[in-house]
């Protein structure tokens, strides 16, 4: 069974930096590409992040291409989406996700609120 559990989030103010964590068990995660999506309230899934399996190949929306950075740690089956510059409207639960795209199996999520 696929088991993602997402940690690291919080209130912070804009301009704040935050580093998530997903811990991945149950499946291949060294063999898996996987994803960050994100949901405000209100809004539908948002697919913002990915890293292929061997932590090279990556994708960025635009709309946080340049503040934010994914990368893995296939030995402790980690994933990790480092989160600089956060605006207001970064404002969310974030989900790690199995697989390349917004479809996957996801955590339970972690809330990341940025308010002044």
């Amino acid at each position: 069974e696929v088991q993602l559990v997402e940690s690291g989030g919080g209130l912070v103010h804009p301009g704040a930096s935050l580093r998530l964590s997903c811990a991945a068990s149950g499946f291949s995660f060294e063999s898996s590409d996987m994803s960050w999506v994100r949901q405000a309230p209100g809004e539908g899934p948002e697919w913002i992040s990915a890293i292929a399996s061997g932590g090279v190949v990556t994708y960025y929306d635009d709309s946080v291409k340049g503040r934010f950075a994914v990368s893995r740690d296939n030995a402790k089956k980690l994933l990790y989406l480092q989160m600089n510059s956060l605006r207001t409207d970064d404002t969310a639960v974030y989900y790690c996700a199995s697989g390349w795209g917004p479809y996957g199996s996801r955590g339970q999520g972690t809330q990341v609120t940025v308010s002044s």
